[in-house]
């Protein structure tokens, strides 16, 4: 063996050190966090500001740890990684650097570690952690995290986090994998293809948008690579569709082909189960669709000859379908944002602002929160006292936070545009609004403007993310002193409203 083979396998084994020692240090304070977090129910607060302090605790050790010097490639603000460790959190995708020069591996490994903790939701990627190496748990520490994973059921709780971490690595591994044999030629070497699968399978399903291109998916090594933009657009799909719908989903398909399964193979006897799927479960899966198919109809109309000019018909379709999955939450652009009609950016305000479904990883308005004030004006139309839909009655509890939410989000909105408006007086309004929806919703997309806000402007943004991630419901819960009691009523009047 010759000296220059032996310095080369010196120098692989020491780069493969140092990876393995930095990744245990990860796992290691990951582990120590999530025993800690167990210990969080012993103090007396309340659940909707542990959940709001979890995210903004796990923000600023985002920021500490990318302004380390192995982090970047050059000098970075304070202001600047606040910001995007904000973005990767609430799983965002806007930038204010580029993400594949300004940062190493390493910090490209920060921001994605940022990126799954902060779409899985802290408490739930914590107590998975927490529980697991701890092996047990306690009535009370159940007790205290049902207010986090949507379970009613006290005894599921634990199941339904080890479901969701487990189908969430299921997913982005079949991701990667897939990622990888469609732009494994694309690549010089394989290290760099799979790096790039496990970035981008991660910052897909978590529906992120941060990419290690410096164009993201515009890149023209990958612009026309359909098919990924097709397995992209699968994973926001299932990452953003929400855990109680796909684990309802399980369950249904489950009951089917095993009672077929009986029927057919043992002979046994049809057995009924009344209800397959849940209201919520049919809501989310109806207002899906009937977005996804207006969406593209109305990107493939307006965008057939302008951003979609030129293509195949298979890059067409593939453009028009990952074009209108994209502002569900997700923030990849496969076109360039800035040559978008003005009737396609309209469109982009809607489905942004809508965004993913409740217990996704993605965020928006929530599709259950806008079908539900839907059926409400169609009900009032109706003259219907009560609102029902697949033979099931809607709270009145439902009406009232979904109208509740609405209204804030419109404050909010309204309020950041005001003021990066006043902020920088110079952008296109346009531009701004689109910024400000995108970062209430956490989608990413941008129309160009992210790099060149003011300090102050990005602040606005900053907190602007934060609320659209963690919820401005579950904030004012969190800060306002909720009713001692209600036992009483006072006589009723009506209120003229039209």
């Amino acid at each position: 063996m010759s000296g220059d083979e032996e310095s080369k396998i010196v120098f692989i084994n020491i780069v493969t050190d140092v990876v393995f020692l930095r990744f245990s240090i990860i796992l290691l304070f990951i582990i120590e966090l999530s025993k800690t977090s167990l210990k969080f129910q012993r103090l007396d607060l309340n659940p909707a500001l542990l959940f709001i302090g979890s995210f903004l605790l796990l923000i600023l050790i985002g920021t500490v740890l990318l302004m380390l010097p192995r982090a970047t490639t050059s000098d970075l603000s304070l202001l600047d990684a606040f910001f995007t460790a904000t973005s990767a959190v609430c799983v965002t995708g806007l930038i204010v650097v580029d993400t594949a020069t300004h940062f190493t591996h390493f910090g490209q490994l920060i921001i994605l570690i940022l990126i799954q903790i902060g779409g899985l939701g802290i408490m739930t990627f914590t107590t998975f952690f927490g529980f697991f190496f701890k092996s047990s748990s306690s009535y009370e520490n159940t007790l205290f995290i049902q207010e986090f994973v949507n379970e009613n059921k006290i005894s599921q709780i634990l199941h339904t986090i080890v479901k969701v971490v487990a189908f969430t690595i299921f997913i982005e591994l079949v991701g990667g994998v897939f990622i990888y044999f469609s732009i494994a030629d694309t690549f010089e070497t394989s290290s760099k293809a799979i790096w790039f699968s496990a970035f981008h399978t991660i910052s897909a399903f978590c529906n992120a948008g941060f990419s290690t291109l410096s164009n993201g998916l515009y890149e023209p090594v990958i612009r026309s690579a359909y098919n990924l933009h097709m397995i992209l657009a699968g994973l926001i799909f299932f990452g953003g569709i929400g855990f109680p719908v796909i684990f309802d989903i399980y369950k249904s398909i489950k009951y089917y082909v095993v009672n077929k399964y009986l029927q057919v193979i043992k002979g046994q006897q049809y057995v009924h189960r009344g209800r397959h799927l849940a209201v919520h479960s049919k809501i989310v899966l109806a207002t899906s669709a009937i977005l996804l198919v207006t969406g593209f109809v109305f990107f493939f109309a307006a965008e057939f000859n302008n951003t979609l000019a030129g293509l195949p018909w298979y890059g067409k379709l593939a453009g028009a379908i990952f074009g209108t999955v994209t502002p569900r939450t997700a923030g990849f652009n496969t076109v360039d944002m800035t040559s978008l009609s003005v009737a396609t950016i309209l469109v982009y305000f809607f489905l942004m602002w809508i965004g993913a479904s409740p217990g996704s990883t993605g965020g928006g308005l929530k599709t259950s929160t806008f079908a539900v004030a839907v059926l409400n004006v169609l009900s009032i139309s109706k003259r219907k006292e009560r609102i029902e839909i697949f033979k099931r009655e809607i709270t009145n509890e439902s009406v009232r936070k979904a109208f509740a939410v609405i209204l804030l989000s419109f404050l909010v909105i309204g309020l950041a545009v005001f003021l990066v408006t006043l902020f920088n007086p110079e952008l296109p309004l346009l531009s701004i609004i689109f910024e400000c929806v995108s970062a209430f919703s956490t989608v990413g997309l941008s129309l160009g403007i992210t790099g060149v806000l003011s300090a102050a402007s990005k602040g606005v943004i900053i907190v602007t993310m934060f609320l659209g991630r963690v919820g401005t419901l579950t904030l004012l819960v969190a800060l306002i002193v909720s009713a001692r009691t209600q036992s009483y009523r006072y006589p009723s009047e009506n209120v003229f409203i039209t």
